[in-house]
Protein backbone atom coordinates (compact mmCIF):
# COMPACT_ATOMS: atom_id res chain seq x y z
CA UNK A 1 0.00 0.00 0.00
CA UNK A 2 1.35 3.52 -0.42
CA UNK A 3 -0.01 6.40 1.10
CA UNK A 4 0.35 10.17 0.73
CA UNK A 5 0.42 11.59 4.31
CA UNK A 6 0.29 15.78 4.81
CA UNK A 7 0.91 17.40 7.92
CA UNK A 8 -0.37 21.47 7.79
CA UNK A 9 -0.19 24.05 10.01
CA UNK A 10 -2.79 23.58 12.19
CA UNK A 11 -2.48 22.32 16.41
CA UNK A 12 -1.84 19.33 16.83
CA UNK A 13 1.21 18.47 14.66
CA UNK A 14 2.33 15.67 16.71
CA UNK A 15 -0.77 13.20 15.17
CA UNK A 16 1.34 13.09 11.79
CA UNK A 17 3.74 11.84 14.18
CA UNK A 18 1.97 9.07 15.83
CA UNK A 19 -0.15 8.05 12.26
CA UNK A 20 3.52 7.46 10.76
CA UNK A 21 4.79 5.40 13.40
CA UNK A 22 1.32 3.30 13.56
CA UNK A 23 1.70 2.99 9.86
CA UNK A 24 4.75 1.31 10.17
CA UNK A 25 2.63 -1.90 12.35
CA UNK A 26 -0.42 -0.83 10.99
CA UNK A 27 -2.39 -4.51 10.05
CA UNK A 28 -5.17 -5.43 7.51
CA UNK A 29 -8.70 -5.25 9.47
CA UNK A 30 -10.19 -8.66 7.91
CA UNK A 31 -6.75 -10.36 7.80
CA UNK A 32 -5.17 -9.22 10.64
CA UNK A 33 -1.59 -9.31 8.96
CA UNK A 34 1.07 -6.56 8.89
CA UNK A 35 0.46 -4.59 5.80
CA UNK A 36 3.47 -2.84 4.16
CA UNK A 37 3.08 0.62 3.68
CA UNK A 38 5.45 3.43 1.80
CA UNK A 39 4.40 6.70 3.16
CA UNK A 40 5.50 10.08 0.87
CA UNK A 41 5.02 12.76 3.62
CA UNK A 42 4.67 16.59 3.13
CA UNK A 43 5.07 18.67 5.70
CA UNK A 44 3.78 22.68 5.22
CA UNK A 45 5.85 25.33 6.62
CA UNK A 46 3.11 25.98 8.84
CA UNK A 47 3.30 22.98 10.52
CA UNK A 48 7.60 23.43 10.87
CA UNK A 49 6.49 26.85 13.04
CA UNK A 50 3.67 24.85 14.66
CA UNK A 51 6.23 21.80 15.42
CA UNK A 52 8.96 23.76 16.83
CA UNK A 53 5.91 25.72 19.28
CA UNK A 54 4.20 21.92 20.30
CA UNK A 55 6.45 19.83 20.08
CA UNK A 56 9.39 18.27 22.44
CA UNK A 57 10.18 15.43 19.76
CA UNK A 58 12.83 16.76 17.16
CA UNK A 59 11.62 17.12 14.24
CA UNK A 60 13.99 14.92 12.14
CA UNK A 61 12.27 12.15 13.72
CA UNK A 62 9.24 13.14 11.97
CA UNK A 63 10.93 13.14 9.13
CA UNK A 64 12.49 9.94 9.19
CA UNK A 65 9.27 7.84 10.09
CA UNK A 66 8.79 8.58 6.46
CA UNK A 67 10.07 6.59 3.17
CA UNK A 68 9.91 10.04 0.93
CA UNK A 69 9.84 13.37 2.09
CA UNK A 70 8.95 16.37 -0.17
CA UNK A 71 9.09 20.21 0.25
CA UNK A 72 5.38 21.95 -0.15
CA UNK A 73 6.88 23.61 -2.76
CA UNK A 74 8.02 20.98 -5.04
CA UNK A 75 4.95 20.72 -7.86
CA UNK A 76 6.97 18.66 -9.70
CA UNK A 77 6.87 15.84 -7.25
CA UNK A 78 6.18 12.53 -8.29
CA UNK A 79 2.62 12.47 -5.89
CA UNK A 80 1.84 15.55 -8.16
CA UNK A 81 0.83 13.04 -10.68
CA UNK A 82 -2.43 11.11 -11.17
CA UNK A 83 -0.03 8.70 -12.99
CA UNK A 84 1.67 7.89 -9.75
CA UNK A 85 -0.67 5.45 -8.21
CA UNK A 86 -1.43 5.54 -4.58
CA UNK A 87 -4.02 4.37 -2.61
CA UNK A 88 -4.92 7.83 -1.40
CA UNK A 89 -4.01 10.53 0.79
CA UNK A 90 -4.45 11.58 4.91
CA UNK A 91 -4.09 15.03 5.87
CA UNK A 92 -3.41 15.49 9.70
CA UNK A 93 -3.90 17.64 10.79
CA UNK A 94 -5.97 19.58 8.43
CA UNK A 95 -5.73 23.49 8.80
CA UNK A 96 -8.82 25.10 7.64
CA UNK A 97 -6.54 27.19 4.89
CA UNK A 98 -5.72 23.79 3.47
CA UNK A 99 -9.55 22.66 3.74
CA UNK A 100 -10.37 26.04 1.76
CA UNK A 101 -8.19 24.51 -1.11
CA UNK A 102 -8.68 22.10 -1.49
CA UNK A 103 -12.65 22.71 -1.42
CA UNK A 104 -12.09 24.91 -4.11
CA UNK A 105 -9.22 23.06 -6.34
CA UNK A 106 -6.88 25.98 -5.30
CA UNK A 107 -3.65 23.95 -5.81
CA UNK A 108 -1.48 26.61 -4.46
CA UNK A 109 1.03 24.27 -3.03
CA UNK A 110 2.47 20.29 -3.03
CA UNK A 111 -0.58 19.37 -0.19
CA UNK A 112 -3.21 20.74 -1.94
CA UNK A 113 -2.36 19.41 -5.75
CA UNK A 114 -1.98 15.92 -4.43
CA UNK A 115 -5.14 16.08 -2.97
CA UNK A 116 -6.83 17.46 -6.15
CA UNK A 117 -4.83 14.35 -7.72
CA UNK A 118 -6.53 11.65 -5.34
CA UNK A 119 -10.06 13.01 -5.32
CA UNK A 120 -9.74 13.49 -9.46
CA UNK A 121 -8.36 9.95 -9.58
CA UNK A 122 -10.69 8.44 -7.30
CA UNK A 123 -8.55 7.75 -4.34
CA UNK A 124 -9.62 8.13 -0.67
CA UNK A 125 -8.46 11.69 1.36
CA UNK A 126 -9.22 11.40 4.67
CA UNK A 127 -8.88 15.00 6.35
CA UNK A 128 -8.34 15.63 10.22
CA UNK A 129 -9.74 19.09 10.19
CA UNK A 130 -7.90 21.04 13.58
CA UNK A 131 -10.05 24.10 14.95
CA UNK A 132 -12.51 25.05 17.79
CA UNK A 133 -14.85 26.16 17.37
CA UNK A 134 -15.80 25.39 13.86
CA UNK A 135 -17.31 28.80 12.19
CA UNK A 136 -19.89 28.37 9.75
CA UNK A 137 -17.59 28.38 6.85
CA UNK A 138 -15.03 25.86 8.37
CA UNK A 139 -18.41 23.88 8.41
CA UNK A 140 -19.59 24.72 4.56
CA UNK A 141 -15.64 23.52 3.71
CA UNK A 142 -16.26 20.13 5.64
CA UNK A 143 -19.50 19.69 4.13
CA UNK A 144 -18.05 20.21 0.61
CA UNK A 145 -15.20 18.18 1.36
CA UNK A 146 -17.46 14.81 2.06
CA UNK A 147 -19.70 16.03 -1.35
CA UNK A 148 -16.64 15.56 -3.11
CA UNK A 149 -15.87 12.63 -1.59
CA UNK A 150 -13.50 12.95 0.92
CA UNK A 151 -14.11 11.55 4.43
CA UNK A 152 -13.99 13.91 7.45
CA UNK A 153 -12.58 12.66 10.71
CA UNK A 154 -11.75 15.50 13.09
CA UNK A 155 -9.73 14.56 16.33
CA UNK A 156 -12.88 14.51 18.62
CA UNK A 157 -12.45 13.14 21.99
CA UNK A 158 -14.06 9.61 22.76
CA UNK A 159 -14.57 7.69 26.29
CA UNK A 160 -16.19 5.09 25.43
CA UNK A 161 -13.66 2.70 24.94
CA UNK A 162 -11.58 3.18 28.70
CA UNK A 163 -9.85 6.18 26.86
CA UNK A 164 -7.46 7.46 29.80
CA UNK A 165 -4.76 9.40 28.49
CA UNK A 166 -3.84 12.00 25.62
CA UNK A 167 -1.65 9.05 23.83
CA UNK A 168 -4.95 7.13 24.66
CA UNK A 169 -6.94 9.48 22.83
CA UNK A 170 -4.56 10.21 19.61
CA UNK A 171 -4.60 6.38 19.68
CA UNK A 172 -8.04 6.34 18.95
CA UNK A 173 -8.18 9.18 16.09
CA UNK A 174 -5.29 7.30 14.75
CA UNK A 175 -7.38 3.92 14.70
CA UNK A 176 -10.09 6.03 13.23
CA UNK A 177 -8.16 7.21 10.35
CA UNK A 178 -6.32 4.27 8.89
CA UNK A 179 -10.26 2.42 9.52
CA UNK A 180 -10.99 4.35 6.36
CA UNK A 181 -8.20 1.99 4.37
CA UNK A 182 -9.27 -1.03 6.17
CA UNK A 183 -6.20 -0.62 8.59
CA UNK A 184 -5.99 -0.77 12.07
CA UNK A 185 -2.79 -1.38 14.60
CA UNK A 186 -2.55 -2.53 18.22
CA UNK A 187 -3.17 0.55 20.25
CA UNK A 188 -6.49 1.13 18.89
CA UNK A 189 -9.57 0.24 21.22
CA UNK A 190 -12.62 -0.31 19.18
CA UNK A 191 -16.14 -0.25 21.11
CA UNK A 192 -16.47 -4.16 22.67
CA UNK A 193 -20.15 -3.54 23.18
CA UNK A 194 -21.75 -2.80 26.63
CA UNK A 195 -21.06 -4.64 29.50
CA UNK A 196 -24.41 -3.89 31.17
CA UNK A 197 -26.94 -6.95 31.96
Amino acid sequence: MRLIVAVTGASGVEMGYHLLKALQSARDIDAGSVVSVETHLVVSEGAKLTWGEESSIPYDELLALADFVYDEHDLAAKISSGSFRTHGMIVIPCSMKTLAGIVTGYAENLIQRAADVCMKENRRVVLVPREMPFSKLHLRNMAAAADLGCAIVPPILTFYSGQETLQDQIDHVIGKVLMQFDLTFDRFHAWGGSQQK
